[in-house]
């Protein structure tokens, strides 16, 4: 069992690392399971048999009949999307009775999916490749003190007030700006109070909830989506999202104070993949970035987009522990790099005869870089049957001590294929027994959102 009651699993490169298995993998651990950031743009599906559990909104711990689910106040809640994803899992025999959401987690709202389209078509090349989900303007609203909550739900009178306001604004906008027809008052009142009516049970002072759980011992588990590159703050801006898959996002998305943390796992492939547009020093067009698509299975889930794919680049991923404070990393899809002869890290970027070791301090320099590589030699064993460290061959361990070394960070998980029983724990704390079912990892996507 795990030693600790705050332990928090996240992302270390632009998200689709493989946090679906982690978080699915410690899970079952655990007593509440916390989503904190993002919004239906981001989710992971896990396997029960033969059976697939796509989940959006929902933190990984609904299939798990003992945990309490959260959403924080920092995910932002389209409740027909979270209404369809519950029914869905009811009529699959999965109960949501102990799903509990945040009375300060904002709404998303159907003139934020018109926005969020309009928004990307207006900038034409320029685009940022959005899921069209309406994620980046309901934070936006958020920010500027118009968004709209769940507990705006529980009140009629004050959720209609809020919605007129929003609305007076919101049309001017669409008919002048777009040439768009107006969103009527009446008709997302009546569609809102109808999700009123059945989510009411669920929402809940989240913040106090963990915090009580934490202080009384509880595990728990706090589930990043996306990841460190698409930090609004600390991601390469502006291709990121619009919240905040760094720790710091923990804080403010749950209501906990750091104290309660006691670890943090960073979530990293053994090489990178990107989805959409944005810079990305490692990429490989070219027949090792369509190898690694295609043994590494990257494609995304919701859009079916193919990820880019490149070498590990250890300059993002030393940002990513220091930015996070990581205490852990958990290293997937070890197994894909089987096969190649030689492999090549990024240790550092060339740019106008400077050498950058550290995340450059000007967008210029990370969109003009030349990637700087050193040469690590390969493997041609299979490995994905390999359940202890030391069974690794030995260019598999020198490369996993190569990104130990590079971090300062130990590698406490390494993942050598997608089934649970295909992990390799290197903690004792963690070496409870790993069974097959009935809950199996198969794939995990995030995408970037305005």
């Amino acid at each position: 069992m795990l030693s600790v009651p705050g332990t928090v699993v996240l992302g270390a490169q632009w998200g689709d690392e493989g946090k679906g298995k982690i978080t699915d993998l410690m899970a079952d651990r655990m007593d509440l399971v916390v989503r904190f950031a993002g919004g239906n743009n981001a989710g992971h599906t896990v396997v029960c048999g033969e059976d697939e559990f796509k989940l959006h909104l929902m933190p990984s711990g609904i299939l798990y009949p003992h945990i309490t689910t959260v959403i924080g106040n920092g995910v932002v809640v389209n409740p027909k999307v979270l209404l369809e994803e519950m029914d869905g899992l009811h009529a699959r025999g999965i109960s949501c009775g102990k799903l509990r959401i945040s009375c300060n987690a904002h709404l998303v709202m159907p003139y934020h999916l018109a926005f969020d389209h309009l928004g990307e078509v207006s900038l034409g090349s320029a685009k940022l490749g959005t899921t069209h989900r309406g994620i980046g303007p309901a934070y936006a609203d958020k920010a500027d003190r118009m968004g709209m909550r769940m507990q705006d739900l529980l009140d009629e009178k004050i959720f209609k007030a809020k919605l007129e306001v929003s609305l007076e604004r919101k049309n001017a906008i669409l008919t002048k700006a777009f040439g768009q027809e107006p969103f009527d008052v009446g008709e997302i009142l009546a569609e809102y109070m109808a999700y009123a009516q059945r989510l009411a049970p669920h929402i809940a002072d989240t913040s106090l909830l963990i915090y009580e759980a934490l202080e009384e011992g509880k595990k728990v588990l706090f589930e990043g989506a996306q990841g460190t590159l698409l930090d609004l703050d600390h991601g390469t801006y502006p291709f990121v999202t619009s919240s905040s898959p760094t720790v710091g996002g923990v804080f403010t998305g749950t209501g906990v104070g750091p104290s309660h943390i006691e670890k943090v796992i960073g979530v990293a492939k053994a090489y990178a993949t990107r989805v959409g547009y944005g810079p990305f020093p490692t990429e490989q067009t070219n027949e090792i970035g369509d190898t690694l698509g295609a043994k590494g299975v990257e494609f995304g889930t919701t859009t079916g987009r193919k990820r880019r794919c490149g070498w590990l680049d250890m300059v993002l991923l030393r940002y990513a522990a220091r930015v996070n404070s990581l205490t852990g990393i958990a290293l997937t899809k070890l197994d894909v790099l089987s096969g190649f002869d030689r492999l090549k890290v990024c240790v550092g970027y060339s740019y106008q005869g400077k050498i950058y070791h550290e995340f450059p301090p000007h967008q210029t320099i990370f969109h003009k870089c030349e990637p700087e590589y050193l040469d690590l030699p390969g493997w041609q064993v299979d490995i994905s049957g390999v359940t202890e460290r030391a069974e690794l061959p030995e260019a598999a361990r020198k490369y996993v001590e190569f990104i130990e070394q590079g971090t300062g960070v130990p590698a406490e998980i390494i993942s050598v294929g997608p089934k649970r029983t295909q992990t390799i724990l290197t903690r004792e704390e963690y070496k409870s027994p790993i069974e097959e079912g009935p809950y199996l990892y198969r794939e995990d996507f995030d995408a970037q959102d305005k």
